[in-house]
C-alpha cells in the first residue's frame, strides 16, 4: 500500500485520505535542538531529492541551504527554538544535484514527553502552493460574484454553502440556508422532484443538466418564476462522494416570453378558426352561434351574443347615460353547468338591461368592460335579473368580460364572456383575443343583418305582388304554393297567377324572372301586372307572350321564362304557349303522367323569335301541374332524372290538390337548391 492510500486512524475507525495533501506534496522534516535531521518523510525525498539515508543525522543548514543564507537560517532556527513562535515563508533550498527550488516553509517548535525540544518543518513547492491558491481564489471569486445561483449540499442534502446570487434568488439570507434542506427553506417549490433528482445524482454520479422548475420563493411570493437547475456530484481525489453542488439559473423572462408566445400562437389559432367558422352563411342567428361556439371553451366557459333590438330591426341605436339597453339574445353557449345557462336570457327573447348593467355600459360606450375578479357585489350588474344573479353566483362565475360588437362605426351589441371552471381570470391577452373575435364577427353579423333586412324587404314585396288565394273560376279547382329561397340566398322572381276571363275561361300563368333580390321581385311585379292586363284582351297565348317579350326587353335587360295557358271548360281544352320555361305535366285518370310536348320557345326579353300556341285536351278529372325550376333542379342530378321523379309522384289523380302541392315541395325541393319555387296545379271539373 502506498502512502497516498494508507489508512489513518480516526475517531470512527480508519479513514482514507482526501488527497489534498497528496496534491500539495507536503514534506515534513524534524530537527533536533542542534539542527540535525532526525526525521525525513518520503515527500521530503521527493521535494529535495535526498534519500532518508543521505539526510538523517546531517545538519539541515549544511545540506539544504546555500552558504550565503546560512546565517539567516541559523537566526530563524534559533528564534523558533527559543521563543516557540512558528515561522512561515518562502525560501530557496538547495536540492540534490546542486539546483535550487523555491519552497514554502512553515517551521514550529515541538516538545516531547521527555522535555526534549525539536523543530518541525513543513514544506511544499511554492509553484504548487501558488497554483492551488490561485485556483482557490478563482473559485471563491467565481462563486461569490457569479450571477448564477450556486449551492453545496452534503450527503444528507442539507445546505453547506450558498452564494449571494442564490440567496437573492431565494429571498433568504445565506446563513439561514445552512444545515437545512430545500423543503425547509423553500416550501412553495416542487421540492420532491428536486430532492429526488439530487439524490439520484448523489447515488449514480450522473449529473442532472438544465431541469426546469417553476414556483415561488420569498423573493417574489406573488409571482411564478422559472429556473433551470443543474446538479453535479462532488467527489474527493479518490472518488468518494462529498455531496452535490447545484447551479440555479433564473429563466423567468424566457419562461414568460414562452408563455406569451404560446398565448400568441393560441390567439392566432383561435382567430384562424374564427375566420373559417364565423360567417359561413348570411343567417343572423347562425352567425351569432358560430361566434359563441368559437369562444367556448377556447376563451371562456360561457358566451352569449346579444344584439340591440333596434339594430336587429334595421335602425341605428344610440344610448344615453340613463337609457336601458333593449337586447335580443341570439346565441348562448356554455361548456358546462346548468346554472350559467339558466341565468342567461333565452335566445330570441328581448331583455331590458338597466343603465347600470355592465353590458349596457359596454354597448353605450363602445368599450370593453373587464371584471377580472368577480365579487358578490358585481353579480347584480352582470346578470339580467336578481334571480339570474343568484344562479351566476351558484355557477361560480369568477371573471367577466363584455366586448362590444362594432361594425362600420356602429355598435351592434355585445359578446359576453364568463369563466367558471377555468381558474385563470381574464387578462390583457384574453381581452385582445376577445376584441379581435368581436371585430371579425361583428362584420359578419352586420352583413347578415343587412342581408336579412334586404331579404325581408324583397320577400315582403314579392308576397305583396303574388295572389293571396287563387280566385274561384268556372270549371277549375286550383291549388298553389310559393316557397321563398333559402336563407343563404336572396329572394327570387318566381310567380304564378290565375286570371278569370270572359266566357268562363281561365288563364293560368307561371313565370320566373332571372336574377334575385328586389330588382327581380319588382320585375316580376311588372310582368304579372302586364300579363293580367293583356289577358283581359282575350289574346291568343302566343300573341300575349310576344307582347310580354317586348315589355321585358324594355326592363333593363331583364330575362324571364313563362308558361301561359287558357282553359276553356266548354271545349274541354287548354291553349298553351311557352317562353323558355319547363313544360307542364298533365295527369289523366287511367293514363301515366306526362310532360306536355310544347315548343320550348325563347325566354322573354330575348326578342325576335315568334312563339307558338298548342292546344291540348283537358277533360274533367285531368290535372295540369305548372312549376318553376327551383322545384326540380339540383346540383347532383340531371334535369331528366328529376323530371322523371316529378312524374312518378303524380301517381294518384284523385289525391287532393293541396296534398299534392305539399308532397311535391316536401319531396322534390332539395336543400342544396337555393332557389325559390312557384307551384300551380289546376284540375278540370264538370260544369254545373
Amino acid at each position: 500500500m502506498s502512502s497516498a492510500e494508507a489508512p489513518v486512524a480516526g475517531g470512527d475507525g480508519p479513514v482514507r485520505p482526501s488527497g489534498l495533501l497528496d496534491v500539495l506534496g507536503v514534506a515534513s522534516v524534524v530537527l533536533d535542538d542542534e539542527g540535525r535531521i532526525v526525521l525525513w518523510s518520503p515527500q521530503a525525498e521527493e521535494l529535495f531529492g535526498y534519500s532518508a539515508q543521505e539526510a538523517l543525522g546531517e545538519y539541515a543548514a549544511r545540506l539544504m541551504v546555500h552558504e550565503q543564507h546560512i546565517p539567516l537560517v541559523g537566526k530563524l532556527f534559533a528564534d523558533v527554538m527559543l521563543t516557540g513562535q512558528s515561522w512561515a515563508g518562502a525560501f530557496p533550498v538547495r536540492v540534490k544535484g546542486g539546483g535550487t527550488r523555491l519552497v514554502e516553509f512553515r517551521n514550529m517548535r515541538l516538545l516531547d514527553d521527555q522535555g526534549e525540544v525539536y523543530a518541525l518543518g513543513l514544506a511544499a513547492d511554492q509553484s504548487t502552493v501558488h497554483r492551488l491558491e490561485q485556483d482557490l481564489a478563482l473559485s471563491e471569486r467565481i462563486v461569490q460574484q457569479s450571477p448564477i445561483g450556486l449551492a453545496v449540499f452534503d450527503t444528507e442534502l442539507r445546505f453547506v454553502s450558498v452564494n449571494p446570487a442564490l440567496a437573492k434568488i431565494n429571498g433568504v439570507a445565506a446563513e439561514e440556508h445552512l444545515g437545512r434542506t430545500v423543503r425547509e427553506v423553500l416550501p412553495r417549490l416542487d421540492t420532491d422532484t428536486l430532492e429526488d433528482a439530487a439524490r439520484r445524482v448523489l447515488e449514480t454520479g450522473v449529473p442532472l443538466i438544465d431541469q426546469s422548475t417553476v414556483g415561488r420563493t420569498p423573493a417574489d411570493p406573488d409571482e411564478d418564476h422559472a429556473w433551470t437547475v443543474s446538479v453535479y456530484r462532488l467527489e474527493d481525489a479518490l472518488g468518494r462522494a462529498l455531496g452535490v453542488v447545484a447551479s440555479v439559473l433564473d429563466i423567468t423572462e424566457q419562461y414568460r416570453a414562452g408563455i406569451e408566445a404560446e398565448a400568441a400562437r393560441r390567439r392566432l389559432a383561435v382567430i384562424a378558426d374564427a375566420s373559417a367558422r364565423i360567417g359561413t352563411t348570411l343567417e343572423l342567428d347562425r352567425t351569432s352561434r358560430e361566434l359563441a361556439d368559437v369562444a367556448v371553451p377556447e376563451l371562456a366557459d360561457f358566451a352569449a351574443v346579444d344584439l340591440l333590438d333596434a339594430v336587429v330591426e334595421g335602425r341605428r341605436s344610440t344610448l344615453g347615460p340613463s337609457e336601458p339597453a333593449v337586447m335580443r339574445a341570439l346565441a348562448v353557449r356554455a361548456a358546462h353547468g346548468e346554472d350559467a345557462l339558466r341565468a342567461a336570457a333565452p335566445t330570441g327573447q328581448l331583455t331590458r338591461y338597466a343603465p347600470d348593467r355592465l353590458i349596457t355600459e359596454s354597448v353605450r360606450t363602445g368599450r370593453p368592460v373587464l371584471v377580472a375578479q368577480v365579487k358578490d357585489e358585481h353579480l347584480p350588474r352582470i346578470a339580467c335579473s336578481p334571480e339570474a344573479a343568484v344562479l351566476l353566483g351558484r355557477a361560480g362565475v369568477h371573471s367577466y368580460l363584455a366586448v362590444p360588437l362594432i361594425a362600420r362605426g356602429e355598435v351592434l351589441g355585445a359578446l359576453e364572456l364568463k369563466r367558471t371552471r377555468n381558474p385563470e381570470p381574464f387578462g390583457v391577452d384574453d381581452l385582445l383575443l376577445a376584441r379581435e373575435l368581436a371585430a371579425r364577427a361583428a362584420v359578419q353579423i352586420d352583413n347578415a343583418r343587412w342581408y336579412q333586412n334586404a331579404r325581408n324587404t324583397a320577400l315582403t314585396l314579392q308576397r305583396s305582388l303574388l295572389p293571396g288565394h287563387p280566385p274561384v273560376t268556372t270549371g277549375l279547382e286550383v291549388a298553389s304554393r310559393y316557397q321563398p329561397a333559402g336563407a343563404t340566398t336572396e329572394v327570387g322572381g318566381d310567380w304564378f297567377d290565375v286570371i278569370p276571363l270572359e266566357g268562363g275561361r281561365t288563364a293560368l300563368v307561371v313565370g320566373d324572372v332571372m336574377g334575385s333580390g328586389i330588382n327581380a321581385a319588382a320585375t316580376m311585379g311588372r310582368l304579372r301586372t302586364a300579363t293580367t292586363t293583356l289577358a283581359s284582351l282575350g289574346l291568343d297565348p302566343a300573341v300575349l307572350l310576344e307582347h310580354l317579350d317586348k315589355i321585358t326587353s324594355g326592363l333593363d335587360h331583364s330575362i324571364a321564362t313563362c308558361v301561359y295557358a287558357v282553359h276553356d271548360p266548354h271545349l274541354r281544352q287548354c291553349r298553351i304557349a311557352n317562353a323558355g320555361h319547363l313544360p307542364p305535366a298533365r295527369v289523366r285518370p287511367g293514363r301515366p303522367p306526362e310532360l306536355l310536348d310544347l315548343p320550348t320557345g325563347v325566354p322573354l326579353g330575348v326578342g325576335g323569335v315568334p312563339f307558338s300556341t298548342v292546344t291540348v285536351d283537358f277533360s274533367p278529372g285531368d290535372e295540369l301541374v305548372f312549376y318553376t325550376d327551383g322545384l326540380v333542379e339540383t346540383r347532383s342530378h340531371s334535369l331528366d332524372e328529376r323530371l322523371d321523379f316529378l312524374l312518378s309522384l303524380l301517381d294518384d289523380p284523385a289525391r287532393p290538390l293541396e296534398e299534392t302541392c305539399d308532397l311535391l315541395l316536401r319531396t322534390l325541393h332539395h336543400p342544396d337548391n337555393h332557389d325559390d319555387v312557384a307551384l300551380l296545379i289546376a284540375r278540370a271539373q264538370e260544369l254545373t
